[in-house]
């Protein structure tokens, strides 16, 4: 697969305050990739420079084989944006919208209806067309969005918090969507629901103080991650036998137990994470455990650590590093 998006020590100075920090990163072709860190970590500047709202203080950067900055009209001809508040006329009809953002984006009168038309119909918006702007709900003007964004079917979408204010139904909507784009178009997705991330992007580049953290899959940055795998064991001694003290010591004591942590879990129940040396899966070890001891099992599962988790481990590493650098 090839590059539709690459940023070299791209670097921005505001004054005296660093914003980028030689990002480098890239996205192939059809990935849907989340773009992610804390308030003040330089995603906004990023996206804006990739956009061309703004030149970057030095390094490069390219989409769809466009240079950002010696190219700028094709760059910009080539991305679909979503910006976290999106610039609506409240007073237009949605359809009408749709035709004014056509034609200010040089899409030809003749191809113009079509456009319009198959930007309604992916965005869901056939009933709303005739509808005023300023009549829509939150989500639907999320869609309207969405759908100019969609308009002359560029390669390449960047979307800015696009679940931002949203229900529950509605994100759900959206996430949908966002997902039956990946693959026809490549997306990069700015945004701070974690869970939302999760559930629709395949890949990660995760920015901390203007400094690219850490990017990929986002299976190869769990495999890379210090936080291990665990495994959840909840079991209940009998009645009279193993305390909990009693029950963490046997846990702890299996070969190929790194760590083991217990909290109760109601009416008897101990509930266990038990962090495994290495690679070792010790899932059957404790279920034989349990047995031998005439525990009651309720559950014993794998489980990788979060993006939560993933997020906030690299995150406050980078922090860490860096201040061992300053220092």
């Amino acid at each position: 697969m090839d590059r539709i998006i690459e940023v070299e020590n791209l670097t921005k100075w505001y004054g005296r305050t660093l914003a980028l920090d030689r990002a480098t990163f890239e996205v192939l072709r059809g990935q849907i990739v989340g773009f992610l860190g804390p308030n003040g970590a330089g995603k906004t500047t990023a996206l804006r420079i990739l956009t061309g709202f703004m030149p970057a203080t030095s390094g490069r950067a390219s989409v769809a084989g466009h240079d950002v900055f010696s190219d700028s009209l094709a760059v910009r001809s080539s991305i679909g944006y979503m910006p976290e508040n999106v610039p609506l006329y409240p007073e237009m009809r949605v359809e009408e919208y749709l035709k004014f953002r056509a034609a200010l984006k040089g899409i030809p009168g003749s191809k113009r209806p079509a456009a319009v038309e198959a930007s309604v119909k992916r965005c869901w918006l056939q009933d709303v067309r005739r509808r005023p702007v300023g009549q829509l709900s939150k989500g639907f003007r999320q869609r309207v969005g969405l759908a100019e964004a969609l308009l002359g079917e560029p390669p390449v979408l960047i979307l800015d918090e696009p679940t931002i204010g949203l229900d529950p139904t509605q994100i759900q909507e959206t996430r949908r969507l966002i997902r039956s784009l990946g693959g026809e178009h490549t997306i990069l997705l700015s945004s701070h629901i974690l869970p939302e991330v999760e559930r629709t992007c395949s890949h990660l580049v995760i920015i901390a103080a203007g400094r690219i953290a850490a990017a990929g899959s986002v299976e190869e940055l769990r495999r890379g991650a210090a936080a291990q795998h665990h495994v959840v064991l909840e079991v209940r001694a009998a009645e009279g036998g193993d305390g909990p003290n009693e029950m963490s010591r046997a846990v702890g004591q299996i070969a190929g137990v790194a760590a083991v942590s217990r909290e109760e879990a109601g009416d008897g129940w101990q509930h266990f994470a038990v962090t495994p040396t290495g690679d070792r899966d010790v899932r059957e070890a404790l279920a034989a455990l349990a047995a031998q001891r005439g525990w009651r099992l309720r559950e014993i599962r794998s489980q990788a650590p979060s993006l939560e988790e993933l997020y906030l481990q690299i995150t406050a590493g980078d922090a860490a590093a860096r201040a061992i650098a300053a220092a």
